[in-house]
């Protein structure tokens, strides 16, 4: 996609300036910014030594010689759990509530301490430590949005052992290539979980996933949460509780150097195998704290904090693990679904845990728009002070309703632009210094340098597109792409010269305000979640009666990008469903088979099954024009097809799922 196709956006110049109340109160402040741009250096130095603390203080903020390969706070030493943790509870907070975590079922709430938490987790760290996890270790993680889930990063983190959670919804097959790629020594995971009010089976997967040759698991660690049937192989697989129950009681924790890995987290890639996203220790710590305080206004002696997200991706990583504990925060987790077992949970939450702090995704937003506003009408949100948006970029319909409906109308709007692979916030309003503008991230944080540029890599004007790129290195940012660190030059580095490009459109406005677009590539954003197109395609050509498959995400309503597929029958798979009038159940079919093999949130919105697909001369498949016919457009130029009536048998002979 060239820079003159990014150039078009809604004209919007509505602002809401913060309320002087709000300022008088706030962590982020118009100071910062000109600190920042006197001595970014000395300004991340400030920031690491007043959020963090560290066992050792580092002599050196950032060495970038070996660019794009990063190192900072240079000869520092630190342990992130003892920052989320041992701290707070040496500082005499052992008492603040650390985690009102909230149950599906809705009589099961537990308030855990920070003094609480620090017994789990030197006892979970012993219990891993028994099973021989070391430093440098890898551990996989596969659990439900319970307590346990935070316990073991942490625990993971105190040994030095780096994490790679895996979501729960993600298929055996999608875990077992993670497990394998990580070298994981041990996996985390449960009996099960509650979904939608019934409980879902997890073990299964992790047995399946383990059933291969080269299965580098020695320990499968299950936490008991549904109490249903589970199949055990003894000598492997090991009960949480009996484990922690069997484990010391402290755990002394050792410092590890600042550029040592903290955690992989795998994101889709545009060659169809997911990219081992990796952090270090020192810097991930100092912005995610630093992010948490000043974006997300937390004040962790009076805020009750709620990031809606899965630990599985990286803003359970970031805004409720390591972040918002680095604090000493009190936050809120909620195990379940927005409807479930009512589509006011989500506000009965807020009322009930007074909560302050609100960050979530548009895709939830619209959602709770189609219900209505007369459902959270009936609860009272008055104790919110700030809402946030994550994940993809936010309408300014679902940007005013958020604040008019959500917000009565007083609360900011924090609509934050970031990566798994930049670890932290990246471009957002400061809710104490920016005049907000809906559906507008904005401008980079203090500290942080972007920039909108065109296909040469020269800066945009105002009211003009182009490609979103970081111009100057961050603390928090990706190390590298775990144990290729070619993919990752060329993957971040190989598109404009010195900069990170960041994989997606960007407009900046005639205020200079930055608008993110989404993705250039053909890597859908849905749900906030990015799918690999050509990972949905591997899926569907293995199932034996599809010949070929192409995939394209579609604008919606709901999700921002909806998963449409075009596929090819094999001939004999053709005849039998003309035959027998399967057309619907074929769909079906398909549509369970990319679920079963990569999970639940990949599942195809829509799979249209087709005569041909449209291709170049050189075979190259053109998605823009499945995407027109995704989207209900009309069908762009053809003129590059091979065989250009192929749009035509397209149109005329699909079969809609």
């Amino acid at each position: 996609m060239s820079s003159e196709g990014l150039s078009n956006l809604l004209h919007e110049e509505r602002t809401f300036e913060p309320s002087e109340e709000f300022v008088a109160q706030a962590n982020g402040t118009a100071e910062l910014f000109e600190r920042a741009e006197q001595d970014r250096e000395a300004f991340w130095a400030e920031q690491a030594r007043a959020y963090v603390q560290w066992e050792t203080d580092f002599e050196k903020v950032l060495d970038w010689s070996e660019a794009p390969f990063a190192k900072w706070f240079l000869g520092g030493r630190l342990n992130a759990c003892v920052n989320a943790v041992d701290r707070h509870v040496e500082a005499g907070h052992g008492d603040r509530v650390a985690i009102h975590w909230i149950g599906e079922p809705e009589d099961e709430t537990r308030d855990i301490t920070y003094a609480e938490l620090h017994g789990m987790v030197q006892r979970a760290a012993n219990a891993l430590a028994d099973l021989g996890v070391g430093e440098g270790d890898t551990v996989a993680i596969y659990l439900p949005m319970i307590p346990e889930a935070a316990v073991a990063m942490l625990a993971c983190a105190r040994l030095g052992a780096p994490h790679s959670v895996v979501f729960g919804g993600f298929s055996a097959e999608a875990l077992h290539s993670r497990i394998d790629d990580a070298g994981a020594k041990v996996v985390i995971t449960a009996d099960g979980g509650y979904r939608r009010g019934k409980p879902s089976a997890l073990k299964p997967a992790v047995d399946a996933a383990l059933d291969h040759d080269d299965n580098p698991v020695q320990h499968v660690l299950v936490v008991q949460r549904t109490g249903q049937e589970t199949d055990w192989t003894e000598g492997r697989d090991v009960w949480w509780h009996e484990a922690l129950e069997a484990a010391d009681e402290t755990h002394e924790a050792q410092a590890f150097d600042a550029e040592h890995p903290l955690f992989i987290l795998y994101t889709s890639g545009t060659t169809g195998k997911p990219k081992g996203i990796f952090h270090a220790t020192g810097g991930y710590l100092v912005q995610t704290a630093y992010t948490n305080a000043i974006v997300h206004d937390v004040h962790p002696e009076t805020d009750v904090y709620w990031c809606t997200a899965d630990i599985g991706w990286v803003t359970g990583h970031s805004y409720i693990v390591y972040g918002p504990m680095t604090l000493g925060a009190t936050q809120v987790m909620y195990e379940g679904t927005p409807d479930t077992p009512h589509q006011g949970r989500f506000w009965e939450i807020v009322q009930d845990a007074k909560v302050t702090i609100l960050y979530t995704a548009p895709t939830a937003i619209r959602t709770f728009m189609k219900w209505g506003e007369d459902i959270p009408a009936k609860y009272d949100l008055s104790s919110l002070k700030l809402l946030g948006s994550v994940g993809e970029p936010i309408n300014p319909e679902a940007w005013m309703w958020y604040r008019r409906v959500i917000g009565g109308d007083r609360t900011p709007i924090v609509d934050t632009w970031w990566q798994t692979e930049t670890g932290a916030i990246m471009i957002s309003p400061v809710p104490g210094v920016t005049p907000t503008r809906p559906g507008s991230a904005q401008h980079p944080i203090p500290g942080i340098s972007a920039l909108v540029v065109d296909d040469l890599g020269e800066p945009v004007e105002k009211g003009s597109g182009g490609y979103l790129v970081l111009t100057e290195p961050w603390p928090s940012m990706l190390r590298g792409i775990w144990g290729d660190p070619e993919r990752y030059v060329d993957t971040y580095w190989s598109r404009f010269k010195d900069v990170y490009f960041a994989g997606d459109g960007a407009k900046l406005d005639e205020d200079g305000n930055i608008w993110v677009l989404g993705r250039v590539d053909d890597v859908m954003n849905v749900s906030g979640h990015r799918m690999s197109t050509a990972e949905i395609e591997s899926a569907l050509v293995s199932h034996p009666k599809v010949a070929e498959a192409a995939v394209v995400g579609a604008t919606d309503d709901t999700t921002g990008q909806a998963i449409c597929a075009f596929v090819i029958l094999r001939e004999e798979a053709v005849s039998e469903a003309d035959d027998a009038g399967e057309g619907e159940d074929l769909v079906a079919e398909l549509r369970n088979h990319v679920a079963r093999e990569i999970g639940a949130i990949a599942k195809p919105r829509q799979i249209m099954v087709v005569p041909e697909l449209p291709k170049t001369r050189s075979g190259k498949i053109m998605r823009r024009l499945l995407k027109d016919v995704a989207e209900n457009r009309e069908v762009g130029d053809v003129t590059t097809l091979a065989d250009s009536s192929v749009m035509n048998l397209i149109s005329e002979g699909m079969t809609k799922g």
